[in-house]
């Protein structure tokens, strides 16, 4: 929040921002920002400029179905993926090799798509949705 010209605002961009990614759909995320843009526009115009610039491309997120965003638009997977490749990388401490680290890692993550493709309670689905 580097464009953010005053402290005390910070919280309130911020959940304008938020406010944005939670809309019902494209068009309310669209108008969004142009309210936004409103707001903003003599208090922080570059603020303004770098919204108008980068959010629309997080936006390609409306185009998944409802129940995924919220989960794709975060990084809580990703988190959680590399929590474990650290926490079973640190269980062998020692690699005699570049390609055995990778291995390991390799099979972790294999793990992890099995488990996401085949469980009963499954991350994401994209079957039956429209």
């Amino acid at each position: 929040m580097q464009d953010v010209p005053k402290v005390e605002m910070r919280s309130k961009v911020a959940a304008d921002l938020r406010d944005i990614y939670n809309a019902r759909d494209l068009a309310d995320a669209t108008e969004g920002i142009k309210r936004f843009a409103k707001t903003y526009q003599d208090s922080a115009p570059k603020l303004v400029q770098w919204v108008e610039d980068n959010v629309p491309d997080g936006l390609t997120i409306f185009s998944l179905p409802e129940g995924h965003r919220k989960r794709m638009r975060t990084t809580n997977m990703l988190e959680r993926q590399n929590r474990e490749l650290k926490r079973r990388t640190r269980v062998a401490t020692l690699f005699p090799n570049e390609a055995s680290l990778l291995r390991l890692a390799t099979a972790v993550l294999a793990e992890f798509s099995d488990e996401w493709e085949t469980t009963p309670m499954s991350y994401l689905t994209f079957q039956n949705q429209q």
